[in-house]
């Protein structure tokens, strides 16, 4: 490292510890005190970022976290696509989550496939008093008969049905005996339960191994098993994320027998104890599941990363490591084949995008996984952040992804996070939607990171190039022109980056 580099990472460390302090003292003492906890510069080295995660929210100070019941519904069971999954309880969660994200698949929609249809108990005033059993139970009547190629049923829990007691378990037992064993899962996803989506990932999981799995044991296999069977985990096929992985890893030789929940199926999450590998996109939301299936079937289960052609190579590299010869010359035949496709996109677009920074804030991996496509166009992260993290994640971030000085964040605040922005300056932000048009009205390029804005994909090789096209977009827009960033035009934003 040059003397001039290890200046500038002083600096940075210098600058970004003075506005940690600066943004706690809006606080009174002792949320201060708290907040000060989550917010930390990376020093190499440190091994889990030096922040604290996975602790309930302060109230009043605008988390931008979701609950248990998006992190079920929304995650885990909204995208396998032939079972419909009922919302159960008032109409407004279930509204809220209605299609709200680019989970694409293949099927036709209302037909035999459902995941941007809308199925809601819609709990009333009369349902909290008297339970809302009965209803339940004449709703998968009624689904049965309106949607017979059904494959099965998901019970998503609200706060109320928590509250009340409803007995969704007896329920699910009793109607999946009257329809010949279909698969009715009954998921106790309360919102109120937990600290975040997080935890909703964990109960859908655990639904998945006790209504799924366990009552798969002992049946043969649906399929005639290979040595080279996979199965793709926790990818959601934002935009198609999940088909340009399976391209990859079909490529290279091996058969992928079930991808969820992207574009998955009932029949897939069933065959899934019978792969080779399970390869682990999604970290946060699929680990326990996958941790699962290698205590209880011996399936090794490794993480992969498809953001960027520096990780995509180590990746295929690492999976193919689990495989014979055979497997491991088609990585490296794939990883040629998309050499000079990937060298291409470097080439257009690096130019226009080095040096540029980067500040990124959102849920699941995104706040790791994709440093490394951001540093193969020569672009810099300067600070990242998670919204319902654990210890874990950071631990990766720290050890493989984040450079000494970068600023971290857990659960930041809206305050905190315009803050940080405002003063660190960068020239583009990554984040949510609900942080989209906040910055963007402040004239800062932004990327919703959640959805790809409505693009994608961006895993894989023909993900990197549109990734690449839409940072550019958003960076070098001629509309930065009719709203410029304030830091570049107005005086005092000017001083503000003098001193």
């Amino acid at each position: 490292m040059s003397v001039s580099n290890t200046t500038d990472i002083a600096e940075a460390k210098e600058r970004n510890r003075a506005l940690i302090q600066e943004v706690l003292e809006v606080y009174p003492a002792k949320t201060a005190k708290r907040r000060a906890k989550h917010l930390n510069v990376h020093e190499e080295g440190n091994s889990d970022c030096g922040v604290k995660s996975n602790i309930k929210s302060i109230p009043g100070v605008m988390t931008i976290r979701g609950c248990a019941y998006a992190g079920s519904k929304g995650v885990v069971w909204g995208p396998i696509k032939d079972m419909i999954h009922i919302s159960h309880g008032p109409v407004g969660c279930g509204q809220y989550s209605w299609a709200a994200r680019r989970n694409y698949y293949i099927g036709t929609t209302g037909i035999d496939t459902f995941v941007t249809m809308q199925f809601t108990s819609d709990f009333q005033e009369k349902d909290i008093v008297f339970g809302g059993d009965k209803k339940l139970a004449k709703i998968i009547d009624e689904i049965e008969q309106l949607f017979p190629l059904n494959k099965g049923i998901t019970v998503q829990s609200e706060c109320p049905i928590g509250l009340i007691g409803d007995d969704i378990e007896a329920v699910s037992k009793s109607k999946s005996k009257e329809y010949e064993g279909k698969t009715i899962v009954p998921v106790r996803c309360e919102g109120f339960r937990g600290v975040s989506q997080s935890l909703g990932h964990h109960i859908a999981n655990d639904a998945v191994r006790d209504w799924v799995f366990d009552k798969q044991d002992g049946k043969p296999a649906a399929f005639e098993p290979s040595p080279y069977d996979v199965a793709i985990i926790g990818d959601y096929n934002i935009g198609g994320d999940a088909w340009s992985s399976r391209i990859l890893l079909e490529e290279m030789g091996l058969r992928v027998i079930a991808q969820w929940s992207g574009d998955g199926s009932i029949a897939e999450l069933e065959a899934t104890p019978k792969a080779k590998l399970n390869v682990l996109h999604c970290y946060r939301s699929m680990n326990y599941i996958s941790r699962h299936m290698e205590e209880k079937y011996g399936i090794p289960w490794v993480e992969y990363n498809f953001f960027g052609p520096t990780k995509i190579e180590e990746s295929l590299r690492k999976i193919a490591s689990y495989f014979d010869e055979k497997i491991q010359e088609g990585a490296e035949r794939v990883i040629a084949k998309y050499k000079a496709l990937t060298d291409a996109v470097i080439a257009k677009y690096k130019p226009r995008l080095e040096g540029k920074k980067v500040m990124l804030y959102v849920g699941g991996l995104r706040p790791r996984h994709v440093i490394g496509a951001y540093e193969d166009l020569g672009m810099e992260v300067v600070g990242t952040g998670y919204e319902f993290g654990h210890n874990d994640d950071y631990q990766r971030t720290a050890q493989h992804y984040v450079k000494d000085g970068t600023l971290i964040y857990d659960d930041v605040t809206g305050y905190e996070f315009e803050k940080f922005v405002e003063k660190i300056q960068p020239d583009l932000v990554g984040s949510g939607i609900k942080e989209k048009y906040v910055f963007q009205k402040m004239g800062v390029p932004f990327r919703q990171m959640h959805s790809w804005d409505y693009s994608g994909p961006y895993h894989g090789y023909d993900g990197f190039a549109i990734f690449a096209r839409d940072m550019d977009m958003a960076i070098n827009s001629p509309v930065w022109k009719m709203s410029p960033t304030p830091w570049k035009e107005d005086p005092e934003y000017v001083a503000i980056a003098a001193e």
